[in-house]
C-alpha cells in the first residue's frame, strides 16, 4: 500500500467514518476508488481493477463517465447553476415533460435530491390526498434512511435512533393474503418496490402486483412503486412495473437518473395527486432538487435508456446471463441455489446467510465488485453496467465461477 493510499485510508477514518474504514480493513477489502471508466474501476493505486457488477444500485446504469452523459454536464456548466427553487424554470419543465411521455398516466414530478427525499414526498403526498395515515411496506424492503423513508424499512434502520413513528406497518412480499388483511379505510398508500434489491431481489409472482393494484383500488390507498432500482432499463423495459401490465399513482426514480455524474431523483404523481399543493405550492420545496445544472444529464440518460435498441441490448445480455448462470448452478450445486433475475436486475442466492458476505470478499479477490443483500444475506446482488457487451459477459462468468469456488472452499472453513 502506497504511502498516499494509507494517508487516504487514515483521514478517512478520522474525519468520515472510523467504523467503514475498520470494516473493509478487517474484511481485507481497502479499496479507495481511483481511475473509473465504463464497467471498470481502478484503486487509487492503479494496482487493482475491478468490475463494478454494485453499480451503487444503479446509479452507474450506463457505466463511469459515459462519454455522452459527460459531455452534457459539460455543456450544462457553461450556462446553467442549481438555479432558485422558488422560480419556474424551463430546464425542470423539460426534464418534467420528458419524464410524463415516457411515464404515461403519471404527468406531475417533484424533484429531490436522492431516493430518501423521493419516498418522503410520496408518503407526504398520499397522506394529504387520502387523508389518511396509515402506509403498509414489505418486510424486508428498502426506501431510504430520511425521515418517512426510514419507517417503510425493517427495525434495524430506525431502532438505533427512536421506535418507529405511528401508521407504518410491514407485511411479507409477494403474499397478497397477508397484505389484503392489512389493508383497511385508513390506509393511504402500499409503497413497494417492484423488485425489492435489498431484500435479494425476489421475483414477484406475475399476478402479484396486478392484485396489489385492484386491492388498492378497492379500498381507496394509493399504490407507490419504487423504482429507484429498478428502472431506466435495469430490467429490460424502461419500467419495471411495465413486466406486470400496472401503473402505479406514484412513480420514484433517483440512482440511474444522476447518470452517475449529478444526483437527480424524482417522485412522478398521478394527475390529481398534484391538487395537494394548490392550496400553498410551495408547501413542498426542495432546495438542490431538480437542480437546472443536472437536468440536462437526466434528460441524456433518458434518451439513451428508452432506446429501443438499447433495451433490447440489455435484453439480450440478459440472455447470456441467464444461459451462464444455469451452467454455474449445475457446476456448483452444493452452494449456488439459483439465480433470480429480471433482465440485468440479478440475484444469486446461496444455501447459507454466510454466503453472501463470502461472495462479496471472493468476488472482490477475482476482480468484480458484488455486495451482498442486507435483508437476505444468503444473496449477492448483481448489477453489471447495461453498456457490457458479450465478451465481458464472457469473463464475468469466467470470474463467478472462480468465485464460487472459493466460497465453497471458506464455506468449509467458516
Amino acid at each position: 500500500m502506497s504511502t498516499e493510499k494509507a494517508a487516504i485510508i487514515d483521514l478517512f477514518a478520522h474525519h468520515v467514518s472510523s467504523g467503514k474504514a475498520e470494516f473493509f480493513r478487517r474484511a481485507g477489502i481497502e479499496f479507495v476508488m481511483g481511475r473509473r471508466e465504463g464497467p471498470y474501476i481502478w484503486d487509487m493505486d492503479g494496482a487493482t481493477r475491478l468490475i463494478n457488477c454494485h453499480c451503487n444500485g444503479g446509479v452507474f446504469n450506463l457505466g463511469h463517465r459515459h462519454l455522452e452523459v459527460v459531455q452534457a454536464l459539460v455543456e450544462s456548466v457553461q450556462t446553467l447553476d442549481i438555479g432558485n427553487h422558488h422560480l419556474l424554470s424551463a430546464p425542470r419543465a423539460r426534464l418534467a415533460a420528458r419524464l410524463a411521455e415516457l411515464a404515461p398516466g403519471l404527468p406531475y414530478t417533484v424533484f429531490a435530491v436522492g431516493g430518501g427525499e423521493a419516498t418522503d414526498l410520496a408518503i407526504k403526498v398520499a397522506r394529504g390526498f387520502t387523508r389518511r395515515h396509515k402506509i403498509i411496506s414489505a418486510s424486508g424492503g428498502y426506501h431510504g434512511h430520511t425521515g418517512f423513508a426510514l419507517f417503510t424499512g425493517d427495525e434495524k434502520y430506525f431502532a438505533p435512533f427512536g421506535a418507529r413513528a405511528p401508521g407504518f406497518v410491514q407485511v411479507a412480499y409477494n403474499d397478497i393474503d397477508a397484505l389484503a388483511a392489512a389493508l383497511d379505510e385508513e390506509t393511504a398508500a402500499v409503497i413497494l418496490e417492484t423488485i425489492p434489491a435489498t431484500l435479494g431481489m425476489p421475483i414477484p409472482a406475475p399476478e402479484y402486483l396486478a392484485q396489489v393494484r385492484r386491492l388498492c383500488d378497492g379500498c381507496g390507498a394509493l399504490l407507490i412503486l419504487d423504482e429507484i432500482q429498478a428502472g431506466l432499463g435495469r430490467t429490460g423495459r424502461l419500467w419495471a412495473y411495465e413486466h406486470f401490465e400496472v401503473t402505479p399513482d406514484i412513480l420514484l426514480l433517483g440512482k440511474g437518473l444522476s447518470g452517475g455524474l449529478y444526483p437527480m431523483a424524482a417522485t412522478l404523481l398521478r394527475r390529481d395527486l398534484e391538487s395537494v399543493f394548490h392550496a400553498d405550492p410551495f408547501i413542498h420545496i426542495s432546495t438542490f432538487g431538480g437542480a437546472e445544472v443536472g437536468c440536462p444529464v437526466a434528460l441524456k440518460v433518458l434518451e439513451i435508456s428508452a432506446d429501443p435498441a438499447f433495451l433490447a441490448h440489455v435484453q439480450a445480455l440478459a440472455r447470456l446471463f441467464t444461459e451462464g448462470f444455469a451452467s454455474l448452478q449445475r457446476r456448483h450445486a452444493g452452494v449456488f441455489v439459483g439465480l433470480r433475475q429480471l433482465g440485468l436486475m440479478m440475484g444469486i442466492e446461496m444455501v447459507h446467510p454466510a454466503c453472501g458476505p463470502l461472495f462479496t470478499k471472493a468476488a472482490y479477490d477475482n476482480g468484480f465488485l458484488a455486495i451482498y443483500a442486507a435483508n437476505d444475506t444468503r444473496v449477492a446482488q448483481f448489477l453489471p453496467p447495461l453498456i457490457i457487451e458479450p465478451p465481458l459477459v464472457e469473463e464475468l462468468l469466467q470470474r463467478v465461477d472462480a468465485a464460487l469456488t472459493q466460497v465453497t472452499v471458506m464455506l468449509r472453513t467458516t
